[in-house]
Formats: C-alpha cells, sequence, structure tokens
C-alpha cells in the first residue's frame, strides 16, 4: 500500500499473501454479521458503497444463489467504464459467500473468493476473505492493479453505509 493510499483509509484491511497463489484479507466492521453480510448480496446496497467515491456503480446482474451470476459496471469520472463479473457457488447466510470473480480488465483470469463473517460481539463483525488465483503471476497482475486501494477505499464506503 502507498503513503498516499495509507493516509486516505482510517481503518485498512490486512492483506497478506500467505501461498504463491492466495490473497487473505481480514477487516473489522463495526455492524453485526447480518447487516455486513446483507451489504454484500443486496443489489439496492452494492452501488452505495463498492468502489471508490469517483465511481458509480451498476449492478447490470445479481443473481444471489448458488450457480447465480453477478456483473458490476464500474463508471469512472472520465467517463470510462470497467466491469467485474462472477459466479456465485455458496451463499450461507450470515456467515459465508464464496463466489468466482473476474476483473473484465484482465478476461480469462478467473480467481475464487471466499468471504468469511464472523460475529465477534459487540455488534462487530471480521470479514476473513481468501482468493485463490490460477499462478502467482495473475495473483501479483491483480495486486498490482490497485485491487488493494480501491478495496480499501470501498470499505470506507461500506463503513459509512453500515453507520460506522
Amino acid at each position: 500500500m502507498t503513503d498516499n493510499q495509507q493516509q486516505s483509509t482510517s481503518n485498512p484491511a490486512t492483506v497478506t499473501t500467505p501461498s504463491e497463489r492466495e490473497v487473505y484479507i481480514e477487516r473489522v466492521f463495526e455492524a453485526p454479521p447480518e447487516q455486513v453480510f446483507a451489504a454484500f448480496t443486496d443489489p439496492e446496497l452494492i452501488p452505495q458503497w463498492w468502489g471508490p467515491r469517483n465511481t458509480t456503480t451498476i449492478v447490470e446482474e445479481m443473481d444471489v444463489r448458488p450457480g447465480g451470476a453477478w456483473r458490476f459496471i464500474h463508471g469512472m469520472d472520465d467517463g470510462s467504464e470497467t466491469a467485474f463479473r462472477g459466479v456465485y457457488r455458496e451463499i450461507t447466510p450470515p456467515a459465508r459467500l464464496v463466489q468466482t470473480f473476474e476483473w473484465e480488465g484482465m478476461p480469462g483470469h478467473v480467481c475464487v473468493e471466499t468471504n468469511d463473517f464472523e460475529d465477534l460481539g459487540d455488534g462487530r463483525t471480521k470479514i476473513a476473505s481468501t482468493t485463490i488465483f490460477h499462478t502467482t503471476e495473475e495473483r501479483d497482475a491483480m495486486l498490482e492493479s490497485g485491487m488493494e486501494g480501491g478495496m480499501n477505499k470501498s470499505f470506507e464506503r461500506l463503513d459509512e453505509l453500515l453507520g460506522a
């Protein structure tokens, strides 16, 4: 994470690479698991937090069930667009969400993302996210794409939505 990204994020996620093909992320939210899980699975809520502030997110498709597809389009302030898509594999409210993830800027490079929502008590939830890539090169390319900074900016917006 660059110094600029660190300064703009009051509660940054912890990002590690525990294996050659894996990215592991942890972040605590000041909301119960049901509320955090809903923010990840409700198409009405996704545009309110997914992506940095200078973007708009359009939920083109979001069929939240095993085998259901999702696709989000990010509109940038310069008029350009990029999109992300995947397929839901496992949905266990409010504890687990497993899906594939593909940034259309790197087509054909599909990873599997597992999000575990842990109830910490006192109305707090820890998200532990593990993403498995096909190769180390794919993992490193995603990290170099600015994923960490964009994710932390999204999480700041999610904090606001959750009322933290």
